[in-house]
């Protein structure tokens, strides 16, 4: 196993803190604050304590990296400063709002653009997933790698389904969600897209497409999938997926089947 470095460390130290907290407020879920941020989308007291928490780590120990999180510096442009953490403190806050035990904290490094650390920690399952550029990718203290499946009809593929909303900015899904589920083994839809490009990247999907997702959604799992041997990608071509949001993950094997399926 590859010895995690001190960013790995500091990462993993604000993940562990904050995944405590969620647990606690996760087992008091009905009495969270709520308060309603738009269609389908909510904030609760839990994603910001998380956040305050992960914050204050990184910055003691980092205090010239620029912080863009979903709740705080969330419109700061990605072509902004050199170095950047990327932060979702509670990513698949409706499920934890619903008592769904499926959620994570997704932290990532950018540089110049680039995504060179990363981490995801489901603290439900004390699931750590990790990975740093050419290092490769882990789950907890195991290397991971992502699935061998040779072909579409074999796969376990995940998505995200969109909501009420959403329909102007999703009008071709119906048709890319009938072209995979005619032509996949199954498909999945479990509200976190952190740890469903973790899947991906420890085989447990074969691959995962969804549109419209933020940066701080697939900073950390995108590196992951990329250094478990695997392909990332935008949906639409000559878009830059971590600006759209617009993304696929896969092996290497399923790429051009599933670009095929995308096509409406």
């Amino acid at each position: 196993m590859a010895l995690k470095t001190p960013i790995i460390n500091i990462m993993t130290k604000a993940a562990y803190k904050a995944g405590n907290i969620l647990i606690k407020d996760f087992r008091e879920v009905e009495n969270l604050q709520v308060s309603k941020k738009g269609i389908g989308d909510f904030v609760t007291s839990a994603d910001l304590n998380s956040e305050k928490t992960i914050i204050k780590i990184l910055e003691k120990a980092y205090p010239d990296i620029k912080i863009i999180s979903e709740e705080t510096n969330s419109e700061i442009s990605l072509n902004e400063h050199e170095k950047k953490w990327i932060i979702d403190p509670l990513d698949g806050t409706l499920n934890f709002l619903h008592g769904l035990p499926h959620f994570a904290i997704s932290i990532a490094l950018m540089f110049k653009e680039e995504i060179i650390s990363g981490i995801i920690y489901d603290p439900i399952k004390d699931e750590l997933f990790w990975a740093e550029k050419g290092v490769g990718a882990y789950l907890n203290d195991k290397r991971i790698r992502v699935s061998g499946r040779n072909s579409l009809k074999d796969a376990l593929v995940s998505t995200g389904i969109p909501w009420k909303g959403m329909e102007s900015s999703h009008k071709n899904y119906l048709k890319i969600l009938e072209n995979i589920m005619k032509n996949s083994s199954g498909i999945r839809r479990y509200g976190a897209a952190a740890l469903d490009l973790a899947y991906v990247a420890s085989g447990r999907y074969d691959a995962f497409w969804e549109f419209n997702l933020k940066t701080w959604d697939i900073a950390a799992g995108s590196l992951l999938v990329k250094e478990a041997g695997g392909s990332v990608g935008s949906i639409n071509k000559n878009e830059n997926y971590l600006y759209t949001g617009n993304i696929y993950a896969c092996n290497n094997n399923l790429v051009d089947e599933l670009e095929d399926r995308f096509k409406t």
